[in-house]
């Protein structure tokens, strides 16, 4: 459910209407804590509905961000759908935000310090079931008893 980079990290799974903060774990591994439980990350499934108070931020800082300070980038909406995305790379972040209009930001790129409720976790998928047939009676019963064959004699 979260990140590699939040294996490390004691987690629980998202619940519907908690409010949630964006938070810096460690330099390279953000993630969502409950206000207060800034150790515990909170992993959110695929299709998680989250809402922002405030348009949603981030900054890409990469490994040199002690030296080049970008501004926050403005994503122009306060709602997103949380989704995985470059899952045939197990060396990039998976964990990201889907936007109304279909773009995407790493969690890992938003500014730590936002706050979010959770308001809709995925449906979940239920095994199918096939439906019961009424007991039949085995074909044995049903049919006749085939009439005895000839016996060969083997000579």
């Amino acid at each position: 459910m979260c990140d590699y980079s939040l294996r490390a990290f004691a987690s629980r799974p998202a619940v519907v209407g908690e409010t949630l903060t964006t938070y810096e774990f460690n330099p390279s591994a953000k993630g969502f804590a409950s206000e207060g439980k800034e150790n515990v990350a909170v992993c959110l499934l695929p299709g998680t509905e989250v809402a922002f108070d405030a348009e949603i931020t981030s900054a890409h800082r990469g490994f040199i961000m002690a030296v080049v300070s970008r501004e926050d980038k403005k994503h122009g909406f306060a709602t997103a759908v949380f989704a995985k995305i470059n899952e045939d790379n197990a060396c990039m972040h998976h964990d990201a935000l889907q936007f109304p209009d279909g773009t995407t930001v790493l969690v890992n790129d938003l500014t730590p310090g936002q706050r979010a409720t959770v308001l809709q976790l995925p449906a979940e998928r239920t095994p199918e079931k096939k439906p019961e047939k009424p007991a039949e009676e085995p074909a044995w019963q049903e049919e006749t008893a085939p009439e005895p064959r000839e016996r060969l004699e083997i000579i």
